[in-house]
């Protein structure tokens, strides 16, 4: 959502410029099909490695980093992704069921499981220094207690981590309970957002789709908390739009800007394609404090609905408020 201050000037509204510049999208879509087609082939292998730049609060960077490396069943990637679903990164989270903290542990298992990360003499559930520290060393001891059970062992750690280690073992591998088997295909999906990719990130095939809705919204009105639905008027704020233009090709996003950074990986700036979500943040170094986005378009501009009072538009994505890009994927 992208009510607020202006931060950047439009290139057109939607007068003979934005015709013309409406008249190059059938060019860029038909660019999107064409990149995609020729680089679906040629995207270098490899497992990703590191953490995605921005797509860690810096202020945790380094523990997840440090962390996310103490034993085979995790990664950095696949550490943030777990904490972004457990708390948003919030160091203050409480659950119905009392779970506590950035890893939201029950007070039974902080018990029994928490660790003193930042060596200050004690252990406290609210502390990031010492919560993120425990989730990693939790996770490697439920990847032992599941050492033996059949299937991926990630799969099996993180279904020990929400039904507990028992219930794994007893169906050899991830249980039939929707809430834990959606748990653990949630985090290995969001485990791509937060990975450093090797090589090229894959392009999207649903972009030149998602472009063409985002098209043929120019010149509408914006609305705060807008839709599109009738009920609305037909209009949009920032992310009501993205989240618009990819479900017409069947890719769910979040209804938020700062939630819709985490549904794909992050092409760098010299990488971006038409269709890539991009956005912009009062925080370079945090990505909960995303506050704007648009859909790529190339050429360095973006079809947006910017704030109260304008329309959606082509604006340029280069400001000093810019943060990064997603590549939404399906799923």
């Amino acid at each position: 959502m992208g009510d607020g201050v202006e931060v950047r000037k439009a290139l057109v509204g939607v007068g003979v410029g934005g015709m013309l510049l409406s008249g190059l999208m059938a060019l860029l879509v038909i660019g999107t099909y064409s990149a995609a087609a020729g680089l679906m082939g040629g995207v270098a292998g490899g497992k990703p490695t590191g953490l995605a730049k921005g797509a860690v609060p810096a202020k945790y960077k380094a523990l997840v980093q440090k962390w996310g490396t103490l034993c085979p069943a995790i990664s950095p990637s696949l550490l943030a992704a777990q904490l972004y679903q457990e708390s948003g990164w919030s160091p203050s989270a409480e659950s119905p069921a009392e779970a506590q903290g950035i890893a939201q542990f029950i007070p039974g298992t902080w018990a029994t499981h928490g660790i003193d990360g930042d060596k200050d003499g004690d252990r406290d559930v609210w502390d990031p220094q010492d919560a993120i520290p425990s989730a990693a060393s939790y996770d490697c001891a439920l990847a032992g207690y599941v050492d033996d059970v059949p299937g991926d062992p990630t799969n099996n750690m993180l279904a020990a981590y929400n039904a507990g280690a028992y219930r794994v073992i007893q169906y050899s591998g991830v249980p039939p309970y929707e809430e834990t088997q959606n748990y653990v295909s949630v985090i290995r999906k969001l485990e791509k957002s937060f990975a450093a990719s090797k090589g090229r990130v894959d392009p999207s095939k649903q972009a030149a789709g998602a472009i063409s809705y985002a098209q043929e919204k120019l010149g509408t009105p914006y609305l705060w908390g807008g839709d599109g639905t009738s009920a609305d008027g037909g209009r949009f704020d920032c992310s009501g739009l993205t989240k618009a233009a990819y479900a017409s090709v069947d890719v769910e996003l979040p209804r938020v800007a700062s939630k819709q950074w985490n549904t794909g990986p992050h092409p760098g700036r010299d990488e971006l394609l038409p269709g890539d979500l991009v956005f912009f943040a009062n925080d370079l170094e945090d990505p909960t404090s995303i506050r704007h986005v648009g859909i790529y378009v190339g050429g360095g501009y973006m079809i947006d609905a910017p704030y109260t009072g304008s329309e959606i538009r082509f604006d340029p994505i280069d400001s000093p408020d810019y943060f990064g890009a997603t590549r939404p994927t399906g799923g």
